[in-house]
């Protein structure tokens, strides 16, 4: 079975607007750093065309009042009686098109999931999805749609069981909410603590309730957590618990807001914790994962994370510098920068300690009181 890569160059027919953190074009960006290093054309992987979800796919989450205030706004006309569905000025601005966004990049989530649950494509990566704030009745921390929640929900009408892993700096809060009382879907929400950033959940206390409880894990860092702390706390936490689970398929949001360089979030990683993440996760589907985007609002190390990400997945090494072809669309963006991979970095000092203490702290809280839920 092959890859299925999920995008068309019709998403860059959106914008959120000029002074707005997402930026719609790191994901043509991605696209052509994947390009320049060939992987587009990697004999294992197949090109899919991201088509539109349906009214009736997005309605297997969102509500019909949302919906129809989402189509009201796609002229992009701004009216206040949309603000009750957390659309307007902020952080969910009403632009022309917005319903069309947030369909489309439905629709690519659910084509890459479905391309793994019929056995299509052993891996399927949709790069614009990965929307985990999305409620069922409004808009939240740019998320329109939530796709993860709609294409799991499509999933486990199926009858498939469905660990969900997202590493996004921000917590998982709308996936989470959407499975929070099913032992159907295993939520595992790796993210800086919501006491310093949006949305303000995902405590470790947070674990499910009725027979979801044991199934909603959270590990919230605390700033300055480093690639040191943040891979001995995944690899204690997730690999046992994904294993216990035993999932269908693996679903990942791979949000790379956590890197030190990002404008929005305050942990310390590099795209060393990414990758390794990634590794662990084509170990742990066993063939069967679906891999969605999510946050990063520093839009090359966009491009390089989730570039180094798909070379994870097909099982190839990258040249650490990058193509001369890409570093001339890098001339207005990074124009020092040559490489793919960060260098190492080295955090010392009491934040860097208590995060490493806070960190311990709750990884055994997690084993302690989730653990048995799991059979460990």
């Amino acid at each position: 079975m092959s890859l299925h890569f999920v995008y068309t160059r019709g998403f860059s027919r959106f914008d959120y607007g000029p002074t707005h953190p997402l930026r719609v074009n790191r994901l043509a960006l991605t696209a052509a750093l994947m390009e320049a290093y060939g992987l587009l054309d990697h004999p294992d992987l197949v090109r899919v065309e991201a088509r539109p979800a349906s009214r009736v796919e997005l309605s297997s989450f969102h509500t019909p009042e949302y919906l129809a205030a989402l189509q009201q706004a796609n002229n992009g006309e701004y009216r206040s009686a949309l603000s009750l569905f957390g659309l307007g000025p902020g952080d969910n601005p009403v632009f022309k098109g917005v319903y069309d966004w947030a369909a489309l990049l439905t629709g690519a989530s659910l084509q890459a999931g479905l391309a793994v649950a019929e056995e299509k494509a052993r891996i399927a990566f949709s790069i614009a999805g990965g929307m985990h704030h999305g409620h069922p009745r409004s808009a939240s921390g740019f998320c329109y749609a939530n796709d993860a929640a709609v294409m799991i929900r499509e999933l486990v009408e199926k009858g498939l069981r469905i660990a969900y892993v997202d590493i996004d700096a921000h917590h998982g809060d709308g996936v989470q909410a959407a499975f929070y009382d099913t032992c159907q879907v295993l939520t595992i929400s790796l993210h800086q603590t919501g006491r310093t950033l949006f949305p303000g959940t995902g405590e470790v206390n947070e674990i499910g309730l009725g027979e979801g409880r044991g199934f909603s894990v959270n590990l919230p860092f605390l700033d300055h957590t480093d690639d040191e702390i943040y891979i001995r706390a995944f690899d204690q936490i997730v690999p046992p618990l994904v294993r216990a689970f035993k999932p269908d398929i693996l679903v990942t949001q791979l949000g790379v807001d956590s890197l030190f360089s990002d404008p929005l979030a305050n942990l310390h990683l590099t795209d060393r914790a990414i990758v390794h993440a990634c590794r662990v996760f084509k170990d742990l589907s066993r063939g069967r994962w679906v891999a969605l985007g999510g946050g990063g609002y520093n839009v090359v190390n966009v491009a390089r994370c989730w570039t180094l990400a798909l070379a994870e997945m097909l099982g190839q090494e990258l040249d650490n510098n990058l193509p001369v072809k890409f570093l001339i669309r890098l001339r207005d963006l990074e124009p020092e920068r040559t490489l793919l991979r960060n260098q190492e970095r080295l955090i010392t000092g009491p934040a860097r300690l208590r995060a490493e203490e806070e960190a311990k702290r709750l990884v055994d809280r997690i084993r302690e009181e989730i653990f048995p839920f799991h059979g460990l």
